[in-house]
């Protein structure tokens, strides 16, 4: 017990340590004096890789373009003097928003994109359904009342009674933004914004209930293309590159790119308390990472369950007498070892689970089994064979049965042999489940990246998820340390 304490005691103050250090107000960067698209000559620019900016400035040779995976990457690159201006939808923070992060909007590009959602090539049904959907909206007044709402505050309009359901499947809609006012998550639980309510309102208008879900833009359009969902929602402008690959609705809002940079008159430092009650509390923030981690757990636990049981299997093959049994397990363990468990967990998701309505969780369980096992199989193999063959035989010349003979002599001894590795393997498969919201599934450090997309606080999230997988890895080493002390 003194260790435990000792152990959480060095953890609390390498916290500490940190959080000192790690201050909310941004690097003095220089200041940025943008009017127009002519003052980005000799300046760095960030965006979101493979938007239509990305592909703007990709050639120019007078700029440096620095792409990062999110806005909440690119304003803390901003914030931290990596990038000059981040370049995105001019809608894509909010004026609270800006305030609290210390930037401003510098200029608006003279460009006018066409805003529209994006449906699966060639599923004209949804699409006219929902471009019917759009027309009457606009002729009642009510589409603009809403985008008026979430952009200038006025008064939201009454969200319109449900039609008779005669379509019991849901409305799947993917977003690939987290942000007021386009679409966020919101206290509850519930997706809000301009994004979320037309969809929302359509969803009602043609009988259909309403899901959402959040991945990134390349994953959501994988998830649309094979039928996953029905409709991706990220403020998407319609351009002939996207209409290759997607069908677009009507447009139904048009958009300007918005130039933000470092605000020199409104740089607000926040104290670690503050950070973490913006964090945690606000919108009841905490909950995404109990319930984060909760998915962890469940999926870590369950593919250990099942992949030692395969794995039991596995090993039954690697020591067969039958060569082409021993074959089999050869080829099956160069196939896991050698495709990285990312692209094999986007394989299950999006090929071969496609169409088999199954959830997300249970094929991650599935994956994460199938590499489980060929690890903890070679280590029971290997386990086995480190226990001298003379003991078999002493135990058969006893007149033990070979099955008695396994399990009362060789197998304590295996598994003590084999132990220390297994409880290795186990802390790996724990750390691998954090690439799971690839498929949209809300992990630990799926739930970090949604709260990190809202705050723009990259230190507080990662923080909070770097000591829990820290705690859940450590657990896992006592217990099974425990079990075999026992042992």
């Amino acid at each position: 017990m003194h260790i435990v304490k000792q152990r959480l005691l060095h953890v609390l103050a390498g916290v500490v340590m940190v959080s000192g250090i790690a201050g909310c107000a941004p690097k003095d960067a220089g200041t940025v004096d943008l009017k127009s698209e002519e003052d980005l000559p000799g300046l760095t620019v960030s965006t979101s890789a493979g938007n239509y900016f990305d592909t703007k400035y990709s050639g120019r040779k007078d700029i440096s373009l620095f792409l990062v995976n999110s806005e909440a990457d690119g304003i803390q690159a901003v914030r931290q003097g990596i990038a000059d201006v981040h370049v995105t939808d001019e809608v894509a923070f909010s004026q609270s928003a800006r305030e609290r992060l210390g930037i401003k909007l510098a200029f608006r590009g003279e460009e006018h994109f066409d805003v529209a959602f994006a449906a699966r090539k060639g599923n004209k049904e949804l699409v006219e359904q929902m471009n019917r959907f759009i027309e009457a909206s606009r002729a009642d007044g009510s589409l603009d009342a809403v985008i008026s709402h979430w952009l200038n505050g006025t008064p939201a309009p009454a969200m319109p009674a449900p039609t008779e359901n005669t379509n019991q499947d849901p409305l799947r809609c993917v977003t690939a933004i987290n942000m007021e006012p386009v679409c966020f998550l919101g206290e509850g639980g519930e997706w809000m914004g301009m994004d979320a309510d037309i969809l929302r309102r359509f969803a009602a208008w043609s009988g259909r209930r309403f899901q959402m879900n959040f991945q990134d833009l390349g994953s959501a359009i994988i998830a649309m293309n094979t039928g996953q969902c029905d409709v991706v929602s990220a403020c998407l402008y319609i351009t002939e590159e996207r209409l290759k690959s997607v069908d677009f609705t009507i447009p139904y809002y048009k958009c300007r790119p918005g130039y933000f940079v470092l605000d020199r008159g409104n740089s607000p430092g926040m104290s670690i308390g503050e950070r973490l009650r913006m964090n945690l509390v606000t919108e009841g923030r905490w909950k995404l990472i109990v319930g984060g981690l909760w998915e962890t757990l469940k999926i870590t636990l369950l593919s250990i369950l099942l992949g030692t049981l395969l794995g039991m299997g596995v090993c039954a093959m690697l020591r067969s007498r039958r060569g082409w049994v021993r074959k089999a397990a050869g080829i099956y363990g160069a196939f896991i070892q050698g495709i990285p468990t990312l692209v094999l967990l986007l394989i299950m998701f999006y090929v071969v689970f496609a169409n088999a309505g199954l959830s997300g969780t249970f094929v991650a369980i599935v994956t994460f089994a199938l590499c489980f096992a060929w690890s903890s199989g070679s280590i029971f193999d290997s386990a086995i064979s480190s226990v001298p063959a003379g003991q078999t035989e002493a135990g058969l010349s006893l007149g033990f049965t070979p099955l008695r003979t396994f399990t009362g002599i060789v197998f304590p001894q295996a598994l003590k042999n084999g132990l220390p590795l297994y409880a290795g393997e186990c802390v790996a498969l724990l750390k691998s489940t954090s690439i799971v919201g690839y498929i949209a599934i809300m992990d630990l450090t799926r739930a970090s990246d949604l709260i990190r997309s809202r705050t723009f606080d990259a230190f507080i999230p990662l923080l909070i998820v770097t000591v829990a997988y820290f705690v859940l890895a450590w657990l896992l080493r006592l217990l099974l340390n425990l079990f075999l002390s026992k042992k």
